[in-house]
Parts: C-alpha cells; sequence; structure tokens
C-alpha cells in the first residue's frame, strides 16, 4: 500500500494561533503512520512558514518555533511542483489539512493558494471558507431560505454614533457587539445599556474593520457537525449550557466552567429538526469537507441561526469531534473520513 503525504498546517497570524495549536496535535496524533507520511507545517505569528521536524508534544506546548527543529519552507503556487518547497529540497503533496482558525486560514486565504498549488485540501473551499467567515453575509444567505437570524446593525466607523444609539436601542438591549469576521469569540462583548457601546464597539473593531451588532436570543446554543462532500454525515446534536454571561473565549478555552451536552437535552423530533436546519445551512453556504453549524434555540422552539464554523476546534473534548462520537464514529475515524473526502475532491 503507498502512503499518501499529508501536510498539516498549524498556527498563523490569527488571534487564535495558541487553539491551532492544541487542534493540530490532536490531529497529527490521530492519522494513521500506516497509511499517512505526516508532514508539519508551522505558521509562526510573524507569518513564517517552517516544516517542523521536532516533538509533537512541543506543537501543543507552543514550543516548536526553535531553529534547531525548524526548516524554512514554502507551500507552491506552482500546479507543476505540487507540494512545499525547501531551502534545499522539494516535498511532494497528496494532501493538506489547513488547521488554521480564524483569519488568514480559515477565511479563505489559505483556500486560495491552495487552488492555485493543485493540492487537494480539507474542509470547504474559498467561497464557503470566506462566507462563513463573514456574519453578516451568511445570515443574509440564510435568511432567504427561512432560517432566521439575530437582528442587527452593520457600522464600519463611529464618525455617527449618536445614530448608531438610536439603532441599538431599537434593537433593544442587551446587545451583542462582535468583530463581522472573527472566531473564537475574540472581540466579542454582551453590553446592558448605552454607556458602554462605545467601548464595546472599539474593542470589536482592533479585530476586524467592519463591526455587527446584534439582538440577544433568548434560549440555549445547539450546535450540529458535518462531514461530506455530496452525501452527509451528520453528528448528534449538542447542547451548550453556560455558567458564565457567554460563551465567550475564556469560558471557551479557560475556565470552562460551562456544560456541553452530547446529545442535546431536547426530543428527538427537535433533534431531527435542528439537523435539518444544519443540513440546509451547510448547502445554502457552499460548505463541503466538514463543518460545525451553531444555532440558537429559543423557548418558543424556533432555531435562530447564529454562524458556521469551517475549521472548528478539533481537540479529543472539542465539540465537533465529540458529536460525531455520539453517533459512532471515533476522532480517528472522523479524522480520516474528512481526508478522504479531500481527496475525493
Amino acid at each position: 500500500m503507498n502512503k499518501k503525504t499529508i501536510a498539516v498546517i498549524f498556527g498563523g497570524e490569527s488571534p487564535e494561533y495558541s487553539v491551532s495549536l492544541q487542534s493540530a496535535t490532536s490531529i497529527i496524533r490521530a492519522l494513521d503512520r500506516n497509511k499517512y507520511d505526516v508532514i508539519p507545517v508551522g505558521i509562526s505569528q510573524k507569518g513564517e512558514w517552517f516544516q517542523y521536524i521536532g516533538d509533537i508534544e512541543l506543537i501543543e506546548q507552543d514550543k516548536w518555533l526553535d531553529k534547531e527543529l525548524c526548516n524554512p519552507i514554502i507551500l507552491s503556487p506552482d500546479k507543476s511542483i505540487h507540494g512545499l518547497i525547501g531551502e534545499t529540497n522539494i516535498i511532494a503533496v497528496d494532501v493538506v489539512f489547513p488547521v488554521l482558525h480564524g483569519k488568514n486560514g480559515e477565511d479563505g486565504t489559505v483556500q486560495g493558494l491552495l487552488e492555485l498549488s493543485g493540492i487537494p485540501y480539507t474542509g470547504c473551499k474559498v467561497l464557503a471558507s470566506a462566507l462563513c467567515m463573514d456574519k453578516v453575509r451568511a445570515h443574509e444567505l440564510v435568511n432567504a431560505k427561512g432560517i432566521r437570524s439575530a437582528k442587527n446593525i452593520v457600522i464600519t466607523n463611529l464618525k455617527n454614533f449618536d445614530e448608531v444609539k438610536k439603532e441599538v436601542e431599537n434593537i433593544g438591549y442587551p446587545v451583542f457587539v462582535k468583530p463581522v469576521c472573527a472566531g473564537s469569540s475574540y472581540g466579542i462583548s454582551k453590553i446592558y445599556k448605552s454607556d458602554n457601546l462605545r467601548s464595546a464597539i472599539e474593542r470589536a473593531f482592533r479585530y476586524d474593520d467592519e463591526v455587527v451588532i446584534e439582538e440577544m436570543i433568548e434560549g440555549f446554543e445547539v450546535g450540529c457537525s458535518i462531514i461530506g462532500n455530496e452525501d452527509l454525515t451528520i453528528g448528534a446534536v449538542d447542547e451548550i449550557e453556560l455558567t458564565a454571561d457567554f460563551f465567550d473565549y475564556e469560558e471557551k478555552y479557560v475556565n470552562n466552567t460551562s456544560k456541553t451536552y452530547v446529545p442535546a437535552r431536547i426530543t428527538s423530533e427537535e433533534a431531527d429538526k435542528i439537523r435539518k436546519a444544519a443540513q440546509l445551512i451547510y448547502r445554502t453556504l457552499g460548505c463541503c469537507g466538514y463543518a460545525r453549524i451553531d444555532m440558537f434555540y429559543t423557548p418558543k422552539k424556533e432555531i435562530v441561526f447564529n454562524e458556521v464554523n469551517t475549521i472548528p476546534g478539533f481537540t479529543s473534548h472539542s465539540r465537533f469531534p465529540n458529536m460525531m462520537k455520539a453517533v459512532g464514529i471515533s476522532f480517528e475515524e472522523t479524522v480520516e473520513k474528512i481526508v478522504d473526502l479531500a481527496l475525493d475532491k
């Protein structure tokens, strides 16, 4: 059996750099060495690309960036090369597994480079990656298919702040203030009064040049993991029970006091309705490979679209693999399915 060479790309310039290191470590460990030669490729927070040749544990600990363990490398956009170019060698690559959360990784940028290279890659293509990163445009498309999202306003500056305040009052407090294109809840604030609005907007602008202000949806967050191109494998619906004010970065990755229930504490009929909505969202936004669809479920049993994560967290305790595990697909099988789909593409 001829082994495939797979490059796993991790790190990057995004604020979600540390999350990427955790996810990539789990994926590298899960790849079957009888089937794959694994090439870890790290991107520093300065945007430098390296082939990493050290112990996998050092990636998770963020101790990988060592000149003794890293060889400068680039991904060539030349289709005839179909791989990576080092200082003295070329490495042919059969498939790339980008594990880059947020900007400059999950937003279509790296996917565009991979399209130029001609190398198959896991996950969504360029357009779907860009759309799913853009909360506002994704909501508009999904709304057109009959699934509502939170009422919102979008701003690009604070020149007309008084007008913004009036529009937010029409939405009604509390509201969420978010960067339009960001992940892992970076730059998000939940505010209860107008006194805190300006500072929340300024914080969100540190992560993007567009800010969206959304109404708070009553209810709880549910998610659905999907794997597939044409035929879809849909995981169990999960449910987030919050103990914090909302599911921000600290709560996701540091405090971890919230509880995730897999399957969600809802009826089978309700879960089927949520899975169907997730499938419609996946198709509407042109997703392929895999993605996690996040929604809210209200006390009136209404589904409200939140966002799509095209490269969701992928540690052993992350939501995506645990939703798959709940339908009988192990972490290792999930990773292999995703790679096989990339090769099929």
